[in-house]
């Protein structure tokens, strides 16, 4: 004898999203809007977190044990960790064991969109590139919007039923999760060491860089530094359409020769002379973003244009003005050694401000700046004080300072007329700051009132700012 079963349907397992930041908000609305369940786990909750989950109508486990981890990955369908979730985490050996999919954001997107992607990618650079693209692409008429690793995550971003083309900067962090993205075109720009605070290993950050050009197809293009070995090493490799931009092989596809940006198609048509940004890493930027966009067809013209009213953006090489015939730049961004390098180099003589929290990386980096430019002297500032006065001791003029009045103070006393004081850290700002922007902001706001008269600027208390740290999943803010 038999019955009809008018049981209920089991239900689908929930996805397991790790952390509660922006990009993991993101992802968790993404999800519940397309009838998914999602159980989220927060390491580190606070009572915003738990808000926020409320607000989203989802599962809030707060900071869980092991064996509560382990049974939340085995009863998972798929598991999304935020970007910045460190590599050490547990989750990823249990979901291997589980042999549950690893996801990130973009893999999402990609599979519920399919609008053309350009990902942009590399240790330094990513947003002034990806707002180069943006911009050129929508001056030649298409309507392109910024997203990833910025306010604007992917599976936000793909709501925009306007947008034709989405130009993603595409950090390590997400690009270490991902599976499933492929963009039609990818640029890597860059390689220097970054972030091993939350990669497991120089090898592991390299690898999750490789991502933006791995999951390709044939006819997709791969545009990569030929001037970088490891980006050029993996270019090689690229199963897509390869093309090359370079500020010394007058052979690659994009290069300088002279005063002219040089392409496939022959020179741009503007001058590197009328060029506002014009700085060796400003041309290497002008030459990716020329690449990317030429593949979707944008005009030369337009590309010209963008780069012709270009004037950067805040916290990179930002000049914030002069007093007493000293410049002061405002490059907090520069959070890496080898983005302070490339800052320092941009100008003839120069005292550095330098200093943070160290990221785990070799700050000796930064001694080659006695080779690029005439470093004048160095401050040095915060938690890696002492290793940046280490650096560069014998080799030029080193003083140590409390705080940021503190650090321009004493930059100032060891410059002279003509010289530029550089704030291009090379750390981390988590010791005084809760981002660069802060420091940077920080820092333009000293030198404003200086040059408005305010002498009272540098007698502000020594105390710096309290810190704070990021909740995994928000655009790195370091």
């Amino acid at each position: 004898m038999s019955e009809q079963d008018h049981s209920t349907p089991a239900a689908e397992p929930p996805t397991l999203v790790i952390g509660l930041g922006v990009a993991g908000a993101a992802v968790v609305r993404a999800l519940t809007s397309r009838g998914e369940e999602v159980i989220v786990v927060e390491d580190r909750p606070t009572d915003a977190h738990r808000e926020l989950a409320a607000q989203l109508g989802v599962s809030l486990v707060e900071a869980p044990n092991g064996d509560t981890l382990t049974e939340l990955v085995e009863a998972s369908f798929v598991v999304v960790p935020s970007p910045g979730v460190p590599e050490a985490h547990p989750v990823f050996g249990l979901a291997a064991e589980a042999d549950k999919q690893i996801l990130s954001e973009f893999d999402l997107a990609s599979v519920w969109d399919h609008r053309p992607i350009i990902a942009i990618t590399g240790t330094d650079g990513k947003t002034t590139v990806t707002t180069l693209v943006t911009d050129m692409l929508n001056e030649g008429g298409l309507t392109a919007v910024a997203a990833g690793n910025t306010d604007v995550p992917l599976v936000t971003a793909i709501e925009d039923i306007n947008a034709e083309v989405f130009v993603v900067e595409a950090s390590s962090f997400r690009l270490s999760s991902c599976r499933e993205f492929a963009p039609g075109v990818a640029v890597w720009l860059n390689f220097s060491p970054d972030h091993l605070d939350v990669h497991s290993s120089l090898e592991s950050y390299e690898q999750a860089k490789a991502r933006v050009w791995t999951g390709q197809s044939p006819s997709a293009l791969a545009v990569g530094n030929a001037d970088d070995a490891v980006v050029a090493r993996h270019l090689d490799e690229a199963p897509g359409r390869r093309q090359r931009f370079s500020l010394t092989d007058t052979e690659a596809d994009y290069h300088v020769d002279g005063d002219r940006l040089m392409g496939p198609r022959g020179a741009l048509p503007v001058a590197v002379s009328e060029l506002p940004r014009h700085h060796p890493h400003d041309l290497a930027n002008a030459l990716a973003a020329w690449a990317a966009v030429a593949d979707l067809g944008v005009p030369d013209a337009a590309v010209a244009g963008v780069l012709r009213s270009f004037t950067g953006l805040a916290h990179r090489v930002e000049e914030v003005g002069q007093l007493a015939g000293i410049t002061f730049v405002n490059d907090s961004k520069a959070t890496v050694p080898h983005a302070a390098l490339a800052a320092v180099a941009a100008f003839d003589s120069v005292v550095l401000i330098a200093g943070g929290r160290n990221k785990g990386l070799d700050l000796g980096e930064m001694a080659e700046a006695v080779n690029v430019t005439s470093l004048v002297g160095v401050v040095a500032i915060g938690d890696a004080a002492d290793e940046v006065a280490t650096v560069f001791k014998d080799l030029v003029p080193v003083r140590l300072a409390e705080s940021m009045p503190e650090a321009i103070l004493a930059a100032q006393g060891m410059a002279d007329t003509g010289d530029v004081v550089l704030l291009s850290p090379g750390c981390a700002s988590f010791d005084w700051y809760g981002s660069y922007g802060e420091r940077g902001d920080h820092f333009r706001s000293i030198v404003e009132r200086l040059m408005a008269g305010d002498a009272s600027a540098l007698s502000e208390p020594t105390d710096p700012p309290t810190p704070n740290s990021p909740s995994p999943g928000d655009p790195d803010p370091s």
